[in-house]
């Protein structure tokens, strides 16, 4: 029988000595670079990354993190004041139409929140004369409604103005 303890054998990727105890072949990677510095050509070679590396690594991913979380925000923003200038026209009109048709609130200055339905959401209706010269003895019965809403204690502001012509009768 062949003596196959320490049998070295050569490959083109490396040295490998190839021992059999116990009837179990143990095969051992040997480094054969030759640019190696003295005294390392049996040490395994170093895998991972450096700690330069790792610094570089950390800084990119907390630039772009920054810039996704303001890009996030932003878009949160935006959102926001969309869901306020799509809501707000309506809720002017229905508290305009709540003036002009319940003589008990009637024509006077007023203020209050839209309750429940609009968390955040308040008015504010500033009823003014008109006088204007041209339109004669008309003009007493001309008023200026200014209807404001706000959100978020006047964060976002509407004001919606129109006129309407008020009789007595």
């Amino acid at each position: 029988m062949k003596n196959y303890q320490n049998e070295i054998k050569n490959e083109h990727e490396g040295r490998r000595t190839r021992t059999i105890k116990n009837n179990t072949i143990v095969l051992k990677k040997q480094s054969v670079s030759s640019n190696q510095p003295p005294g390392t050509r049996n040490q395994e070679p170093a895998y991972g990354f450096t700690l330069l590396e790792v610094m570089v690594s950390v800084a990119i991913m907390s630039i772009v993190l920054v810039s996704v979380y303001k890009l996030h925000s932003q878009s949160l923003t935006m959102n926001m004041e969309a869901r306020f200038y799509t809501q707000a026209p309506m809720l002017a009109q229905s508290r305009l139409t709540e003036i002009e048709t319940n003589p008990d609130v009637g024509m006077n200055n007023d203020s209050g929140v839209f309750g429940e339905n609009f968390p955040g959401y308040s008015w504010r209706v500033v009823v003014d004369d008109v006088d204007i010269e041209a339109l004669g003895e008309i003009s007493s019965d001309l008023k200026k409604i200014d209807v404001t809403v706000s959100y978020n204690e006047n964060e976002f502001v509407y004001n919606l103005r129109t006129y309407r012509l008020i009789t007595d009768e």
